[in-house]
């Protein structure tokens, strides 16, 4: 019997600005390339190394392909 193992779905990268900072290191980021508002968590290196993001701040967001208002802040530009 073979396993047919498919790959991951690569995550869309877009750029933003952090329009509202909310509890448990949550944001909400208004993208560049459509308008769009979505909900964002820092992800675990700017945790780890105390990256703090404040309002207007350009950020890059990785979103699964799966579900579109939700991402993860992968860095602070």
């Amino acid at each position: 019997d073979w396993i047919l193992i498919m790959a991951k779905e690569q995550p869309i990268v877009v750029e933003g600005v952090v329009e509202e900072t909310l509890p448990n290191v949550m944001f909400r980021v208004r993208l560049d390339c459509n308008n769009a508002l979505i909900l964002c968590q820092s992800c675990g290196n700017m945790r780890r190394n105390y990256i703090k993001l404040i309002e207007g701040d350009r950020v890059r967001v990785e979103m699964s392909p799966y579900d579109m208002t939700r991402g993860r802040i992968t860095h602070r530009l």
